[in-house]
């Protein structure tokens, strides 16, 4: 099966279940793993790159009330490529090339290559997409082989969980944008509980929203994970300090900030691709909890101080 992987979590499901010799394409963000590269890579960014979270965050919101995509999808490398499976979303406009101009450039293809759309919203969504790929690309043992390994590594969270589970859960406020602040949605409530921690502000199964640093202060949380949605680790501290006055000054007073109980992390490798990571997600995040990050992890870090611009 020649098959085009529109989004990075789908390519690393199928390069995880030992079917990455099938995929012919893929986008501009799949980095992982590094075999996923040296696939052509089929879309683009239409982001102005000079810009910071508060000017992505403008620039998207008129983009999407515009109806317009944030994305290229080259149809002519598409078209050459003669996909019989394209894998693509729905979930998120903001995420992805969307599912109409997918959907379209399919249409015009010879062989008539069939478009599925991917769409969990929790762990367990994620589990049933990698036995769904694995049935649909031939690959069931390796799914059934990977599915094992990551199911024996929840297990050992919930097992450390109920070990550290005799007094009150940690309180843990996961960020997935900065300017303007914005709750961890979909899976990334679960994953905090999963960790060990309580989710505060989350929106389970859902899509972020925005906050308000009055809402976070009144949360206040006992641990702050700050991963911007597409930031790796460097661009969410560089975020972070740049920050502007009055947000500057409400992050510095959470009492998170204050005891030293916040990080910064790779949000574009670990929490914002719903793949087999997530469950490092996961661990990463009880680390952040239970204060046993390593130094010089490359994705997670903590966030030392936040002075005002």
């Amino acid at each position: 099966m020649r098959v085009v992987s529109l989004l990075p979590s789908s390519t690393e499901i199928l390069f995880g279940i030992g079917a990455g010799d099938q995929v012919v394409g893929v986008t501009h963000e799949c980095d992982y793993p590094v075999e996923a590269t040296t696939r052509p890579a089929l879309t683009s960014s239409l982001l102005p790159a000079e810009l910071d979270a508060a000017g992505i965050d403008r620039h998207v919101r008129a983009r999407v009330h515009q109806g317009s995509s944030l994305y290229g999808l080259d149809d002519v490398k598409l078209a050459a490529l003669e996909p019989n499976l394209i894998v693509t979303q729905e979930l998120c406009v903001v995420c992805a090339v969307s599912y109409e101009i997918v959907d379209r450039a399919a249409k015009r293809l010879r062989g008539d290559p069939r478009v599925v759309s991917l769409e969990p919203s929790s762990l367990d969504d994620v589990f049933a997409t990698i036995a769904f790929l694995g049935d649909l690309v031939g690959a069931k043992d390796g799914a059934a082989a990977l599915l094992e390994d990551l199911r024996a590594r929840v297990t050992a969270l919930e097992r450390a969980r109920e070990q550290n589970g005799g007094g009150t859960r940690p309180r843990v406020l996961v960020l997935e944008w900065t300017d303007p602040p914005m709750s961890g949605g979909h899976w990334t409530p679960g994953l905090v509980e999963l960790a060990g921690g309580d989710p505060v502000l989350g929106n389970p199964g859902a899509n972020s929203r925005v906050l308000t640093w009055d809402e976070i202060a009144a949360g206040d949380p006992d641990v702050v994970i700050v991963a911007p949605c597409g930031f790796g680790l460097a661009r969410a501290l560089h975020e972070i300090a740049g920050l502007p006055p009055d947000a500057a000054h409400a992050f510095a007073a959470l009492r998170a900030v204050r005891e030293g109980r916040a990080y910064a992390m790779d949000g574009n490798a670990f929490v914002n691709r719903p793949g087999p990571r997530l469950v490092d997600t996961a661990e990463l995040f009880a680390a952040a909890i239970h204060g046993t990050v390593p130094p010089g992890s490359e994705a997670l870090a903590p966030i030392e101080a936040v002075a005002p611009a």
